[in-house]
């Protein structure tokens, strides 16, 4: 099964309206850094929460994109139209693309 993939500079900035952004990292590397308005569900739970995750066009990230391309073809082969971001956290954090964190702390990649 091939899983769709797009790199950062495939990803419009900003975001366009109705994009839902799964991020599927532990809960350590969410507070330190995540995109503002994404969707948590740690990849181990992912099974357990799938009707968490909406069927609207959704951007799956992770810290470089093994477990979201993981996730990704996983969430396909569940009827979900999902894109794997190539890279991840890191690439999005390298472009300069906003980011959030819930420590109180600058965000970075963690």
């Amino acid at each position: 099964m091939q899983v769709p993939t797009v790199a950062i500079d495939g990803v419009p900035n900003p975001l366009p309206e109705g994009l839902v952004i799964l991020d599927v990292r532990e809960q350590i590397e969410w507070d330190a850094g995540h995109i503002d308005g994404a969707l948590h569900i740690p990849l181990s739970e992912l099974m357990n929460r799938v009707d968490e995750v909406p069927f609207d066009q959704t951007l799956v990230v992770c810290k470089v994109g093994g477990r979201s391309v993981q996730a990704t073809a996983w969430l396909a082969g569940q009827g979900r139209d999902v894109v794997n971001l190539d890279g991840g956290m890191l690439d999005w954090e390298a472009a300069g693309r906003p980011m959030v964190s819930s420590t109180g702390q600058p965000p970075q990649v963690f």
